[in-house]
């Protein structure tokens, strides 16, 4: 299935049905008097998250939804039916934005939240709403409310535990798919990655986490260059970033500060989260290299960042790197306060 983590739809929720201006009339009853009744609802817009999704490729090839119009009154008092409801179905993650790709009007982060975008405009009045003491017979019936329309971004953010981050090539697709079950495209040249891809790494039967592999940052990717912030906002939602760099380059300080000033860069927070650097490519290296290396980073990092050495091709070194990563991630959940999200939230 094809990645897509943006896009651009138009939503328009349904029209109130039509109030209904009739006079009951029936054998025996003298005055019947004025029985329509009233129109019906217009269906509401409704964002509903689903677990069973990643991606909003349904959103690719049809960009325009329409909820069903409220059917019109009729005599004998009889009310209109409500127009359907339209749900739609997005990934845990996704945020619904204005035009302006800015205004966050709903951000999905559980899964089952629903959320009422826009309502359906109200059914019209009969012309018994109107029946007085002194307008017996009104002929007045109102048409309905007409529904809202709206251009909404769509944007999904991967709801993951921890990030990988790196230049091209620092081996961040291998580590996933000696970590995971997941089967990232592997290659020898860069941005072999071009979407994020998911995987859940087992520490052990009972403790788990979900790992995204990032398409590789270079510098300048905060302001557009390369693939720039398209992906960046995926690592808003880790809780750990797991920073790789390749130990078989020359200036491996120079790789690290890149990659922070890209982080810097974005915004959100990013640079302030937790961090583990892992110097990967251990493997291709004699131990005094990849010791002089590790205490080289160890002296530009914040303080309390480890540096740990590993090979995603060999395995060595994996088992404190994981178990660094999940302890992080636990303090991180620790810390957080839970968000309560409505089960419901009407729009103005």
């Amino acid at each position: 299935m094809k990645f897509l983590d943006q896009c651009k739809i138009y939503l328009q929720s349904g029209d109130g049905g039509r109030g209904a201006a009739s006079f009951r009339r029936e054998k025996f009853i003298e005055f019947g008097g004025p029985d329509g009744g009233d129109g019906g609802k217009g269906g509401d817009i409704v964002f509903e998250a689903m677990a069973n999704l990643n991606t909003l490729i349904d959103y690719r090839y049809q960009q325009h939804f329409r909820a069903q119009k409220g059917r019109g009154g009729a005599g004998r008092q009889c009310t209109g039916a409500k127009g359907r409801d339209l749900v739609l179905r997005v990934p845990v993650g996704t945020q619904v934005l204005d035009d302006d790709r800015e205004t966050v009007l709903a951000d999905m982060t559980q899964p089952g939240q629903r959320v009422v975008l826009l309502r359906g405009g109200d059914g019209g009045f009969g012309n018994i709403h109107y029946k007085t003491s002194t307008n017996q017979a009104p002929r007045r019936a109102d048409e309905g409310w007409p529904g809202k329309e709206l251009w909404v971004w769509l944007r999904l953010k991967l709801i993951a535990d921890a990030g990988l981050v790196g230049l091209p090539n620092a081996g961040k697709s291998t580590l996933l798919a000696r970590l995971s079950h997941a089967k990232p495209k592997i290659a020898d040249y860069p941005f072999t990655t071009l979407h994020p891809q998911l995987g859940v790494v087992r520490i052990d039967d009972e403790s788990e986490f979900v790992l995204a592999d990032l398409p590789g940052l270079i510098e300048g990717a905060s302001e557009g260059a390369g693939l720039g912030t398209r992906f960046l906002g995926h690592v808003e939602r880790c809780a750990v970033i797991l920073h790789l760099i390749d130990a078989t380059q020359d200036d491996v300080v120079g790789a690290y500060r890149t990659i922070r000033g890209e982080l810097a860069g974005y915004g959100a927070g990013l640079s302030d989260k937790p961090e583990i650097v892992g110097l990967n490519k251990i493997d291709a290296l004699d131990r005094d290299e990849v010791a002089r290396k590790r205490r080289t980073l160890q002296r530009v990092v914040a303080k309390g960042t480890p540096v740990l050495p590993l090979s995603g091709v060999s395995g060595d070194g994996l088992q404190p790197v994981l178990g660094a990563v999940f302890t992080a991630i636990l303090e991180a959940r620790a810390d957080a306060t839970p968000a309560i999200a409505p089960a419901m939230e009407p729009a103005e």
